[in-house]
């Protein structure tokens, strides 16, 4: 593997990680900023806040049906750039509502399904630019490189949330989220590397797309419980995702200040994750590795749930959840990226990512959705408990077939 000055002395590289580092924040402040908003500003209600949920993840499902054959048969950084400005464009219109005093629930709505989908679109254009861009040998380094300006976000991104909530009002604050993605498009538009035109291939139907994207996700068998992991993450934590702002707010009793520094405790969690990734499938294999890292997921998540409701000891156990869980979800995701980019041909990462977004986006739908019928019956703890159970039925799939007796990465597409 080479070093990480290596990689890092790579201009157009740098460029991106940084456009992905700027991208990040933004991503952060909209994740946490909205459901604040939501139950701070509007009094929303668990069903309400599930639904908010239900519409930052459904667009995955349709931006996986709809664009995964346009992401392949494009130049993905263009795509990405689209999606970021978007992004800007759409969060403008809140403080805009609220200046005209016309801000409602309605609008969070199509606000949050909106950035979804470029969220999502921009996501899956990135992971298949990424081999394009650097060397095969230095995937996992760069995976893992990016990995780490994530975390950084992650540290920083919800704590900056929580105090421009606190410390201003709502609209302002998604104003200033708003124009880091416009700095992440001009970081984007300043990479000098040309970019491989797609290979040509016929104009398909975006049916024709999807049942392509899905044969070669559900046909490889290193790619499929990686697959199977994904679906199981993406319904469970859609629960989660409805109901984690609403627990740490109204439950523990934490203040949006606070809450934002938990949150971000989990991106120095990450932090490890990213360096820990590449020693763990050096030391034990990639797919002992996965396995791992997908117990560990499992067991981290549990520390939230038993988070008391009293500030002082419950931030303390969340944070511990978050710094763990978060550690162990990196090492998933970087070796799980890096394996789907080294087994399958560039020709079909997009089809592959946007088949993995489609089935994550589409079950986080019902999860949210669910997640907030379960806050109102049995009680928000209660609801994340069984969140908690979905999750450790994840590493089973990662048991049978080659996946776990996998030692090194592979060198190329089979």
């Amino acid at each position: 593997m080479p070093s990480p000055s290596t990689l890092w002395r790579d201009r157009d590289f740098v460029r991106l990680s940084m456009a992905q580092s700027v991208s990040a924040f933004g991503a952060r402040i909209t994740r946490e900023g909205l459901p604040i908003a939501a139950v701070l500003t509007l009094g929303g209600s668990p069903g309400q806040i599930g639904l908010l949920a239900a519409m930052s993840s459904g667009p995955a499902l349709i931006v996986g049906l709809a664009a995964g054959g346009v992401i392949d048969r494009s130049k993905r950084r263009g795509l990405m750039m689209a999606a970021d400005l978007a992004r800007a464009a759409v969060l403008t219109t809140i403080p805009i509502s609220a200046l005209l005093h016309v801000l409602a629930f309605t609008q969070l709505y199509v606000v949050a399904a909106l950035v979804g989908a470029a969220s999502v679109l921009f996501e899956i254009a990135d992971h298949a630019y990424l081999p394009g861009l650097v060397a095969r040998e230095n995937l996992t380094r760069a995976n893992a490189s990016l990995s780490a300006t994530e975390s950084v976000a992650e540290i920083a991104g919800p704590a900056i949330a929580g105090v421009l909530f606190q410390l201003l009002a709502a609209p302002v604050a998604i104003a200033a989220n708003a124009v880091t993605y416009l700095v992440s498009a001009v970081f984007l538009a300043d990479i000098r590397k040309p970019e491989t035109p797609p290979e040509p291939e016929p104009q398909a139907r975006w049916a024709d797309d999807l049942v392509l994207g899905f044969a070669v996700v559900w046909r490889h068998p290193l790619v499929r419980p990686v697959y199977l992991v994904t679906a199981v993450h993406g319904l469970f934590g859609g629960i989660f995702s409805a109901l984690y702002i609403l627990f740490c707010l109204k439950v523990v009793g934490l203040s949006p200040g606070l809450m934002g520094v938990t949150i971000a405790a989990g991106g120095v969690g990450a932090l490890i994750g990213a360096v820990l990734a590449g020693w763990m499938s050096r030391r034990f294999g990639v797919g002992p590795s996965l396995l791992a890292a997908l117990a560990l997921i499992a067991l981290s998540l549990t520390l939230i749930p038993l988070a008391p409701a009293d500030p002082a000891r419950g931030m303390a156990v969340l944070v511990a959840g978050q710094v763990f869980g978060d550690a162990f979800g990196v090492v998933t995701l970087i070796l799980s990226s890096t394996l789907t980019q080294s087994v399958l041909p560039g020709a079909v990462l997009g089809r592959m990512g946007a088949t993995f977004k489609a089935t994550a986006g589409g079950l986080a739908v019902v999860g949210a959705l669910g997640g907030g019928l379960l806050g109102e019956t049995l009680g928000v703890r209660a609801a994340i408990w069984v969140a908690v159970a979905g999750f450790a039925v994840a590493p089973l799939f990662t048991l049978s077939g080659p996946l776990r007796r996998l030692r090194e990465m592979p060198a190329g597409p089979d």
